[in-house]
C-alpha cells in the first residue's frame, strides 16, 4: 500500500468516529455545561493518549508475518460489523444514521437529567457523557491508525491522517457548534466497511502464509469485488420490499423484522 493510499484509508474510517464523537461532545455541552463537557474531552483524549503511547512501540517491534494475521483478522472482523450494517442501513432493514435525530434524543435526556459536580466538574453528567464518547469513538480511531500503521511499519503516518480527520471534524463542530448532519456518514460508513474487510482479507491471508497474485495490485480487485458483492446484497434487500425503517428505531436500536 503506497503512503497515500494510507493516508486515506485511515483518514476516511477515522472522520466516521470524529463525527460521532462531535455529536456526542455537543450534545453534552449545548444541553448542559461547556466548560464540564470540555473537561471531558481532555480527560477522554489524555486516557487515549496513554493507550497509543503504550501500544503503539509495542506493535512496531512484533514479527510483520504475525502481525499481519493478527491485524487481518481483527480488521476482518470490524469490517465485517461495519459492511453488514452499513448493508441494512441501504437494504432498508436497519434505519438510516441520523446525528440530527440523535443529537436531539442526547440534548433532552441531558436536559432532565439533575445536576451534580464533583471536584472541580460542575456539571458531573456532562463530563462523563463527553468523556465517554470521546473514549469509546477514540478508541476505535487508535485502533484503525495503530492497525494500519503497524502493517505498513508507518505509524506516525496513520497518526497523522487519523489527527487530520479529528481535526477537520473539530474544526466543522466548533464553527457550526452542531451536529455535521451533511456529512454523508452513511455512505462512508459502506466505504469504509469495504475497506475495512478488503484490507483484513489481504493481510489475514498474507499473514497465513498466502501470496496474492500481483502482490498489492490485488487490492485493485479485491476491494471492488467485495464492494460489488455489497451492493448485490442491498440490490437483494430492496428487492424483498417492505417499510422502510425510521429514524426513532434508529435512535432505539431496533431494526426492521
Amino acid at each position: 500500500m503506497s503512503s497515500g493510499a494510507l493516508f486515506i484509508a485511515v483518514f476516511l474510517a477515522c472522520i466516521v468516529e470524529a463525527v460521532e464523537a462531535l455529536t456526542i461532545v455537543l450534545a453534552a455541552a449545548t444541553g448542559r455545561d461547556w466548560r464540564s463537557a470540555l473537561i471531558g474531552v481532555v480527560a477522554g483524549v489524555g486516557v487515549l493518549a496513554v493507550a497509543v503511547a503504550a501500544l503503539g512501540p509495542a506493535l512496531t517491534a512484533v514479527p510483520l508475518t504475525p502481525l499481519r494475521l493478527v491485524i487481518g483478522g481483527l480488521l476482518l472482523i470490524f469490517g465485517l460489523q461495519w459492511l453488514r450494517k452499513a448493508i441494512l442501513r441501504a437494504g432498508g432493514l436497519k434505519a438510516l444514521h441520523d446525528e440530527t435525530a440523535i443529537f436531539r434524543t442526547a440534548v433532552d435526556e441531558a436536559r432532565t437529567t439533575p445536576s451534580r459536580g464533583r471536584g472541580m466538574v460542575a456539571d458531573w453528567y456532562s463530563f462523563t457523557l463527553s468523556f465517554k464518547g470521546v473514549l469509546l469513538e477514540g478508541l476505535e480511531v487508535v485502533f484503525i491508525a495503530l492497525t494500519f500503521g503497524a502493517n505498513q511499519r508507518d505509524v506516525p503516518l496513520a497518526a497523522l491522517a487519523a489527527g487530520a480527520a479529528v481535526l477537520v471534524v473539530t474544526v466543522a463542530g466548533v464553527a457550526v457548534r452542531a451536529p455535521l448532519a451533511r456529512v454523508p456518514e452513511n455512505t462512508m460508513k459502506f466505504v469504509v466497511g469495504v475497506m475495512l474487510t478488503a484490507f483484513g482479507m489481504f493481510w489475514g491471508a498474507e499473514g497465513a502464509g498466502a501470496r496474492w497474485p500481483g502482490a498489492d495490485a490485488a487490492l485493485l480487485v479485491l476491494i471492488p469485488s467485495v464492494a460489488l458483492f455489497a451492493l448485490g446484497l442491498v440490490a437483494l434487500l430492496r428487492r424483498a420490499g417492505g417499510p422502510p425503517a425510521t429514524a426513532d428505531s434508529f435512535i432505539h436500536g431496533e431494526a426492521r423484522p
